[in-house]
């Protein structure tokens, strides 16, 4: 059982004599600026405080967030005086309903990223319009800030909105407060090195830089290859490959719409780079700077591979594909074996097979493309001059793709197609030995293909998969993580196609509050997937805690077009359909929560999971599970 000690000690506090210098469990009104900073708390970009309604009495109590951590704290040990009972916590949960017995609870923040106050309640409120007219009105009378917005946090709050605006309460979103924002944070630390400002109209695949660059970008891009910081001028979500890549290298990385305007003259000099919660520093480095933070580049990661097996030709189905074949099929393949073979119920996986290493390897020998490749790595200009890597790189995948790929190799493989996959359009995705391991999870390092139909552009498709082995940004990738480029290898996960309503990613974290233990983090997009990790639009965006069902609402897709199937094989962009709206609905986040519960458990390495899902209908598939790496 809880103890309330706390709220005992605070009791007395609140009822002893105030003294000028004391700081009171709680106040009835806050009326300057002063009294808000003792009351409230700061989180991340945000300040924060808490308000519960007496609705007998119509008492406010504003309440000391900084002691008391839930309003429930406030409610049981010092307004009812009551034990934390099973019985008195369902009870006080009954003032979440939308017929409140007792108390309206609820949230003051002050958006410091762009300077707007609203008011709001927990996500898993229901609460009505009117309770809601409520609480602004008494705020109105016993808060500094006058005419507070309302911001509804939930889809269920969102559905009273017009009621609240018609009663002539102001509403504001969170997906407008953070599209607002000229400011994100998304790594946060410091760094040394060379400011490199990126032309607008850089192509990305001419992007070259050396690790111990600053780069600010003004495009959003769907990859970059390792450098000491990232800024950027355009900014999409935590999820995106970028910065995903920046927080596996634990580098500071943000968005500031104004960077090339505040930071632009100093491009080619030597910087030191911060960003904390609200804001990015760049300035000339000093000496000291440079000598203790470019150290920190020299202590090299390093992440053992798991040992290759490439003598089996078996085309294993995933029903029988385990774990401990990663040394045949690669980690993305075994990871999602392993939840198949589970037989977890209600898990969705796409059926499909592996091609494991053993045809890569044939295809390197056969065209003599195995010596080129030792070639190349041992060449010193390989590890010291990006250009050229760049360009050597290219020339491999163009060799690896041109070379006649072994004819009965693509015909068994064809026919496993044809016989167990029912000749439909197939995913043909990487499956190497170089990623979703813990601290290495090589998001977007590789290439994957949609929809692939037909005997010749599956054998094209196996192909353009094995040379993205030698993608610039993902030799980088792993020469930054101390990765032998010889002992990595490429396999094939081939699978059903599914021609999704809508994709995604969900981590089985809180991005944007460690403190909140519980919650995941999911950002969906309409159609295929591949649009929600590129970072060229905002997705949608919620905070779903599955142990009480609450959706918070961050942010809505902006993008106007999508990916579907073609019929001829290969994607189409089509516009979005009009009327489309909410993707993730509570109940369709609650339906993919449940299923990633379920195979959390399959998976014994302890740290947040990095899934991605696909929506056909009303139906969610589990496409990829790999460890999180991040912050």
């Amino acid at each position: 059982m809880r103890t309330i000690a706390l709220a005992v000690a605070l009791l007395f506090v609140v009822s002893a004599p105030a003294r000028a210098d004391e700081q009171r469990a709680w106040v009835k009104s806050i009326n300057d600026d002063a009294s808000w900073k003792r009351y409230s708390k700061t989180v991340a970009t945000d300040e924060l405080c808490k308000f519960i309604i007496d609705l007998k009495t119509n008492d406010i109590y504003f309440i000391d967030v900084n002691l008391f951590n839930i309003h429930a704290d406030f409610v049981l040990g010092v307004l009812l005086k009551k034990a934390w009972t099973a019985d008195n916590i369902r009870e006080y949960n009954r003032n979440y309903e939308r017929v409140k017995p007792k108390f309206i609870l609820g949230y003051l923040t002050h958006h410091m990223k762009v300077d707007r106050w609203s008011f709001s309640f927990w996500e898993g409120d229901k609460i009505g319009s009117d309770d809601v007219v409520r609480a602004r009105k008494r705020l109105d009378t016993s808060f500094f800030v006058k005419n507070l917005t309302f911001r509804p946090d939930s889809p269920m709050q969102q559905k009273i909105a017009s009621e609240v605006v018609k009663k002539g309460i102001k509403i504001v979103t969170n997906d407008e407060i953070y599209k607002a924002a000229d400011f994100q944070a998304f790594n946060k630390g410091r760094a040394v090195g060379k400011l490199r400002v990126v032309p607008v109209g850089t192509p990305y695949e001419s992007m070259t830089f050396a690790r111990t660059d600053i780069a600010l970008i003004q495009e959003s891009y769907p990859d970059i290859t390792p450098v000491s910081g990232i800024l950027a001028t355009t900014f999409s979500t935590p999820l995106s490959h970028v910065n995903l890549r920046a927080s596996a290298w634990g580098i500071p990385n943000a968005g500031d719409k104004k960077a090339r305007e505040k930071f632009g003259k100093l491009d080619g000099k030597m910087v030191y780079f911060e960003v904390t919660d609200r804001a990015a520093t760049v300035r000339e480095a000093t000496a000291a700077e440079i000598k203790e933070l470019e150290g920190k580049l020299a202590q090299a990661r390093h992440v053992d591979l798991p040992q290759a097996n490439l003598t089996t030709g078996r085309l294993a189905m995933l029903t029988r594909i385990r774990a401990k074949d990663v040394t045949s099929y690669g980690t993305k393949t075994a990871n999602l074996g392993e939840i198949v073979t589970a037989n977890l119920p209600g898990v969705n996986v796409p059926a499909g097979f592996g091609v494991p290493f053993f045809y890569y390897v044939q295809h390197m020998k056969q065209s003599g493309l195995d010596k080129r490749v030792e070639a190349m790595v041992a060449d010193k200009r390989f590890a010291t001059d990006p250009a050229w890597r760049r360009a050597e790189c290219e020339k491999m995948r163009k060799a690896i793709t041109d070379a006649p790929i072994d004819t009965r190799a693509l015909d068994a493989i064809y026919r496993r197609v044809r016989l167990e996959l029912h000749g439909k359009g197939v995913f043909v995705r990487s499956s190497t030995n170089a990623e979703d391991l813990p601290g290495f999870n090589g998001a977007g390092l590789y290439d994957t293909l949609a929809n692939v139909v037909g005997k010749k552009a599956l054998g094209e498709a196996l192909k353009v998969v094995w040379g993205s082995l030698w993608n610039l940004r993902a030799v980088d990738e792993r020469e930054a993580f101390g990765i032998d480029q010889r002992q990595v290898f490429a396999a094939v996960m081939i699978q059903v196609g599914v021609n999704a309503t809508a994709a995604g990613v969900l981590v089985t974290k809180n991005l944007w509050d460690l403190s909140d233990a519980n919650s995941f983090t999911i950002n969906a997009k309409f159609g295929l997937g591949m649009r929600v990790v590129e970072g060229q639009k905002v997705p949608e965006q919620i905070i779903y805690d599955p142990t009480n069902d609450g959706t918070k609402i961050l942010s809505r897709s902006d993008d106007p077009v999508m990916l579907k199937f073609d019929d001829n094989g290969g994607m189409v962009e089509v516009p979005v359909p009009p009327g489309e709206g909410v993707i993730l609905t509570e109940e369709r986040a609650k339906a993919l929560a449940t299923q990633v519960r379920a195979f959390i458990s399959v998976f014994m390495h302890g740290r947040p999971l990095d899934v991605e899902w696909v929506l056909e209908g009303e139906k969610f598939w589990i496409v990829q599970a790999r460890p999180y790496v991040g912050g």
